[in-house]
């Protein structure tokens, strides 16, 4: 920063990295009222804008905010993570499951299992029931169908 230059003019744009402390809460659905991230009780995150490590939503409510800036949103589903898609919940035969995780791997409905996309992305998915021949896995977003709210502190754009 030069001498013509202070904080309040640095704001946040669509392709900024911003240092942060944040708080995402489940504020809808089975998970209502609880936690799902929160930076505040301990190191601040980092965040690249325009890559898709947070939704277009959430991104939107940081656009345009100073550094130093303080804000919270309550977001719908529509503005957030979006609707949960029921094509999403996905059988995956045994032998597929197999060809994408490690041989010695033993999994419990919960757990997060992860994926090779023939196209080499990774993709993941929740495991919700498994028997002999098969998986079902749930490709939703974790927040998909959630209301969320959110609480942040910009300590840093670049």
């Amino acid at each position: 920063m030069d001498a013509q230059t202070d904080a309040s003019d640095v704001i946040v744009r669509e392709d900024s990295y911003l240092t942060l402390h944040y708080c995402i809460q489940i504020m809808s659905g089975p998970a209502a009222g609880t936690m799902f991230a929160n930076t505040f009780d301990g190191h601040p995150a980092t965040l690249q804008m325009g890559v898709g490590q947070w939704s277009a939503g959430l991104e939107a409510v940081l656009l345009g905010k100073p550094e130093g800036a303080t804000l919270h949103a309550d977001l719908a589903p529509e503005d957030a993570y979006g609707e949960r898609n029921p094509a999403l919940l996905q059988w995956i035969s045994r032998e597929m499951l197999a060809e994408n995780v490690a041989q010695d791997e033993h999994f419990a409905p919960g757990d997060m299992v992860e994926f090779k996309a023939v196209n080499g992305m990774r993709y993941s998915g929740v495991l919700k029931q498994l028997d002999e021949h098969a998986a079902l896995f749930d490709f939703n977003h974790p927040l998909a169908g959630a209301k969320i709210r959110l609480d942040a502190k910009i300590l840093g754009v670049l």
